[in-house]
């Protein structure tokens, strides 16, 4: 009650305070990108319902996008303010509606297409028993996922049987050990990571649990 009562508060007043940065933003992909303003995709969410994740677009449209098709690692369709939009991470800010709404919360597992959860069942199924958030240890850690998808020879099966699994890792890890001011220290520690990128991500093929705060390590690819 209390995370969801702090979601609430901070997503409304999110919304609130970057709302001229959401207009301008909204207007820039406009007036370069055209339309559509929003990108829209059907992800999973807790105890595995369906509900539709909103970002700023940041590539071409495909007919198939909101089902989920797969182009991490191709970068080909990533227009200029696309590109710009990723690396700062100002893409990922309409998702304070879904915040808003109750599908996702600020901190928790990033929520995956249906595709993926089918990869991996009976993981999700632990996983999904919080809500998805907009950030987490595994989004700080793979905040380069795509240069790192970009030089496998197949990025689909690197990311579903190297990649997926230590975010699994990760997410479990987030959902046994999760505490309200253990979701704060994510908070700012992903607004540092934004600010001075390198500092909080994947190095050396390894990630420390005790960097963000949990009991354990786990090497990861």
């Amino acid at each position: 009650m209390v995370k969801r009562l702090f979601d609430a508060i901070l997503s409304c007043l999110g919304l609130f305070l970057l709302s001229p940065v959401l207009l301008i933003v909204a207007g820039i992909i406009l007036i370069l990108d055209g339309y559509p303003v929003l990108f829209r995709q059907i992800r999973v969410g807790r105890t595995g319902d369906d509900f539709v994740l909103i970002k700023f677009r940041t590539m071409t449209t495909l007919p198939e996008g909101l089902e989920g098709s797969f182009d991490a690692g191709n970068n080909i369709r990533v227009t200029p303010v696309g590109a710009f939009l990723r690396k700062t991470k100002l893409d990922e800010l309409p998702q304070l509606w879904n915040v808003l709404k109750g599908d996702m919360s600020l901190v928790g597992p990033r929520p995956e297409v249906r595709k993926w959860v089918d990869a991996y069942p009976d993981r999700w199924a632990r996983v999904l028993m919080v809500r998805p958030g907009i950030t987490d240890p595994a989004s700080i850690y793979y905040r380069n996922e795509e240069e790192l998808l970009a030089q496998a020879e197949d990025p689909e099966a690197y990311y579903r049987d190297h990649v997926l699994p230590h975010k699994l890792d990760l997410y479990e890890e987030y959902v046994r050990t999760r505490t309200f001011f253990g979701d704060i220290h994510l908070i700012f520690k992903t607004i540092l990571t934004v600010l001075l990128p390198g500092r909080y991500s994947r190095q050396d093929g390894s990630v420390s649990f005790r960097k963000m705060g949990f009991p354990s390590s786990r090497q990861l690819p």
